[in-house]
């Protein structure tokens, strides 16, 4: 499955912060996992947890300690841990990560207009397969941002609350990320909290197939 089917029918991410959290996660509902923690001796011992667990997870390079922020860092993470994609903030790590074969969000950051501009910019220039945005409570701003971008959008960040993920959801963000782990368990399946933000998808989710 593409990422773009796979986020729109998985729309809780669990967002881990530390490793010890990952259990959790991986024994929660949620089938995709971003990995916002780790280092270069374990990273590749989460990605098989998490694919033994039938999950997809994306790593954010910014944040895996040991690891430089260049080509030769992707190129290790790609062939040494293998997972389904990464998150990063640098354009040039997107389009390495893309030469790799794995799939590639881009994370932005919006704190005033220019900063939407500026975002909607480097997505172009650099054509992720999605993009996260981050504070995820502005969904008046996502209404906006979904119009203008040609690649699933993710919110996440200070997202606290059930109401805001339906806002934010109802605006026409695709998916959203959290660390709030009560969200990874808050509904019986992915489907009873679809249908809480009534989003129109039948289908059951499934893990990412690996990007060719």
């Amino acid at each position: 499955m593409e990422l773009t089917a796979f986020i729109r029918e998985n729309p809780i991410i669990a967002a881990v912060r530390e490793v010890a959290d990952l259990r959790e996660a991986l024994a929660s509902t949620v089938r995709a996992v971003f990995l916002l923690t780790g280092d270069v001796n374990n990273v590749a011992d989460c990605v098989r947890a998490a694919h033994h667990a039938g999950k997809g997870i994306f790593v954010h390079l910014d944040l895996l300690e040991g690891l430089g922020r260049d080509k030769a860092a992707v190129r290790f993470l790609a062939r040494e841990a293998a997972p389904d994609g990464i998150i990063t903030t640098r354009s040039n790590l997107i389009q390495a990560a893309q030469k790799e074969g794995l799939y590639t969000i881009q994370r932005i950051f919006i704190l005033d207009s220019l900063s939407i501009k500026t975002g909607i910019a480097n997505v172009e220039a650099t054509a992720p397969d999605a993009v996260e945005c981050l504070p995820g409570i502005l969904p008046r701003v996502f209404a906006e941002l979904t119009q203008e971008v040609s690649v699933p959008v993710i919110a996440g960040g200070l997202l606290k609350y059930p109401a805001e993920l339906r806002e934010v959801l109802q605006a026409g963000v695709q998916a959203v990320s959290v660390s709030h782990k009560r969200f990874w368990h808050f509904y019986r399946s992915q489907e009873e909290f679809r249908q809480f933000c009534r989003i129109d998808i039948n289908k059951k989710p499934v893990a990412p197939e690996k990007k060719k």
